[in-house]
């Protein structure tokens, strides 16, 4: 596993908290080392826990000439001193220790790249780790063309006893793992006792072969796909569960797949025709449908500066090489025009997968052939699909998984964790997302009652898997939920929230006629930001907004002209929604094309005991659809100018409790940037190849009439 790489990495950047990860890669002390003494070093020595993240503690030892970090998941780490209180990895993370007037030494403040945080002292006595020492091996497993696939295994060195395998197979590159790695990255696994393969994917890394971004799945009922020429992800999964189970020593017949991201499309792709080893799969935030609702388009809308940014990544080079920009990327792809304009800018060539998005802006064959969730027609192994509430890549995909596979869950083997992460959030140890505090380590949480748990079960018949069949985190509330399903029905009452033209919401449906809208311009050419400029490249080395944009404030926004904006009065008692948020839109647009944005806001008040959240406006679900696509995603079609339309799409799930005294508000935007293309606004046949004359500014009516009642759809909990 290449940190470096990592780093810039959407899958592997959220494996890790960055104080393991910056530590891991300690190996190197800078020339400006000095040497304290003995009594100095001593007086260091201790445990200390994280102001802002009371989970994690820092043992500091004296080590020989200079101190030694250790943590419940982080490695022993050799620090070099570099002044008389301030110590370093030689990798960019930075100790300096505090004392009080006595000098006596009461806490230490770490600082990383734009991360500053605080640790006290609590004890005089370090804690070392509880790591077990894994043996490494490098192997090159072939299949069934004839190619070889690079893995590394690593097997506990303290028992001979028969043990389960746990596999994740990667586009990301696995040369780096080793036992270190793995106790720091599966901390609760690597306790109880597994062999971990991590296998690079087929073209990438040290495997062979040609790299093809979500390779098509293969029809295994079509009999060509006996032709040992004709694979796919499965296909390398089984052949590669097949060799392991053959070929490594005291494994007890069974394997479990894990992965999160493009690792999780693996994972879930194991489980169809899996091998008959395979007994456990965690898909973990899931590539599923890159057209419909995962990384490259949502609903049609084509995610710009993610798509640049990945193909970049993933197809200039064998290894990871994803790119940087050295301007505010919103002026960058401004500037740029469309996907024709970001390719002449990137002088690259033309990648395979922006060819694919050229070629194929609607959800044609192309697209439908890598959707995985029309495969999930049986349940062939238990399965735990994770995902993240705020998810910046991938809240689509455990979802649809789940809501594919449950209608043919015989045996219940099929659960949902829904938790207030973003993208892998929950292999952390952190009880915050931006400014948001939820009051517990909620991924420790996670790994600890249900991951470890779940493939105890299933991997070593250890104890009982007993989840029901979804977790959920609810948020405002902060405490975890049991469902009999998700979304859940019992208890739960449907009730439109209506947009009205006064810019209130109401559970009154409007009785006002069709002149009763909201209108806005909307103009290409100063299009929306998604999150505050300067915006950096998806993954800018040195840290990136985004990673958290989904729980940014809203009101950086301002004042702008062209949001349309609706909001309650302070709520007198919660409201609880918890399942499927849906807008349904009544709009015209004086164009013949165009996007819709809607955004369901918990508005705080404004109450200095918040802190950061104050009169903070918290995005709960979001959602964008193309205009074009109202009638059918494969054909699209103008829209007719000034008449009234309906659009309706889902936001996605959530189990969010808006409290007393906070507001609902309600927010429709048609551009959202660079996250999102600009739509010309008018019909042209293909958005990716626009000329700048195509790009024109419209006026948009959001209706609030009898007859055109523009609403939300709101999973009512009872009580509310």
């Amino acid at each position: 596993m290449n940190y470096r790489a990592l780093r810039h990495c959407a899958a592997a950047f959220a494996l890790l908290l960055p104080l393991i990860q910056l530590s891991l890669t300690a190996q190197a002390a800078p020339a400006a080392e000095i040497r304290l003494d003995a009594a100095t070093l001593d007086k260091y020595a201790g445990q200390y826990r994280m102001n802002d993240e009371p989970e994690i503690k820092l043992s500091f030892f004296h080590d020989g000439n200079s101190l030694a970090l250790e943590g419940a998941r982080i490695p022993h780490t050799p620090l070099h001193a570099s002044s008389q209180n301030t110590f370093d990895n030689g990798h960019g993370m930075q100790f300096t220790f505090v004392t009080d007037s006595t000098g006596k030494v009461t806490g230490v403040k770490r600082v990383a790249g734009k991360e500053e945080n605080e640790a006290t002292r609590v004890s005089d006595q370090p804690e070392h780790n509880h790591f077990r020492s894994y043996d490494r091996k490098e192997v090159m497993i072939p299949v069934r063309d004839g190619v070889k696939l690079h893995a590394i295994i690593l097997r506990p060195t303290d028992t001979n006893q028969p043990l389960p395998i746990i596999m994740q197979r990667t586009p990301y590159g696995v040369d780096g793992y080793n036992s270190n790695s793995i106790n720091a990255q599966y901390t609760d696994l690597a306790r109880s006792g597994y062999i971990f393969v991590m296998e690079d994917i087929r073209g990438r890394y040290g495997s062979e072969g040609q790299f093809f971004m979500n390779r098509p799945i293969v029809d295994h009922h079509d009999p060509k796909s006996s032709d040992p020429n004709n694979i796919d992800e499965t296909t390398d999964a089984y052949d590669t569960v097949g060799w392991l189970i053959k070929n490594l020593p005291n494994n007890n017949g069974r394997v479990g797949v894990v992965g999160i991201s493009y690792p999780g499309f693996l994972a879930i792709e194991s489980g169809i025709d899996p091998n008959p080893a395979v007994k456990a799969i965690s898909p973990q935030a899931p590539m599923t449908n890159l057209w419909l609702g995962d990384d490259f388009f949502h609903n049609g809308a084509w995610r710009q500066s993610y798509g640049y940014d990945y193909a970049i990544g993933l197809e200039t080079s064998k290894e990871n090489a994803f790119s940087k920009i050295d301007e505010d990327a919103y002026n960058f792809f401004l500037d740029a025009g469309s996907l024709a304009g970001d390719i002449k800018k990137a002088n690259v060539g033309v990648l395979p997968t922006w060819k694919g998005f050229i070629d194929h802006p609607s959800c044609d064959h192309y697209w439908q052939i890598r959707a995985v969730e029309d495969h999930l027609t049986k349940v062939n192994v238990p399965t735990l699909e994770v995902g993240g509430w705020w998810d910046q890549e991938d809240m689509w995909g455990p979802q649809a998984e789940y809501a594919s596979l449950k209608p043919h869950d015989k045996n219940n083997e099929v659960f949902i964790v829904l938790g207030p992460w973003n993208h892998g959030q929950w292999s952390r140890t952190t009880r915050s997302l931006g400014n948001v505090n939820f009051g517990a380590a909620t991924g420790d949480q996670f790994r600890a009652q249900i991951e470890a748990p779940f493939f105890a079960h299933y991997l070593k018949d250890e104890g009982t898997f007993d989840l029901k069949d979804a977790a959920s985190f609810q948020t405002g509330t902060n405490r975890w939920m049991r469902y009999d399903a998700w979304p859940p029905k019992e208890n739960i009452t449907e009730r439109n929230l209506y947009l009205d033209a006064d810019g209130s919401l109401s559970f009154d449906k409007p009785t006002a006629g069709d002149t009763s809208f909201t209108a806005y311009t909307s103009d290409p050419a100063n299009p929306v930001p998604y999150r505050n400029r300067p915006i950096e490249a998806t993954y800018a080395p040195g840290g990136s907004g985004w990673y958290t944009w989904l729980v940014q404030d809203q009101k950086f926004l301002g004042t702008r002209k062209d949001i349309a904006t609706w909001q309650t009065q302070a709520l007198d008692q919660p409201v609880t929604i918890t399942g499927d948020i849906v807008a349904d839109i009544f709009a015209s647009t004086s164009g013949t094309d165009s996007d819709w944005i809607v955004k369901l806001i918990d508005v705080y008040p404004d109450d200095s005991s918040l802190g950061k959240m104050s009169g903070a406006q918290l995005m709960i679900v979001d959602e964008i659809f193309r205009g074009r696509y109202r009638k059918s995603f494969e054909h699209p079609e103008a829209i007719p100018a000034d008449k009234p339309e309906e659009y309706k799409f889902s936001l996605h799930g959530a189990d969010h409790a808006f409290l007393k005294g906070h507001r609902i508000m309600v927010q429709v935007q048609s551009t959202w940037f660079p996250l999102y293309d600009r739509n010309p606004q008018t019909f042209v046949p293909n958005i990716m190849t626009a000329s700048p004359s195509d790009y024109k500014a419209a006026t948009q009516h959001i209706y609030g009439s009898a007859d055109h009642p523009s609403h939300i759809v709101f999973p009512v909990a009872s009580g509310n």
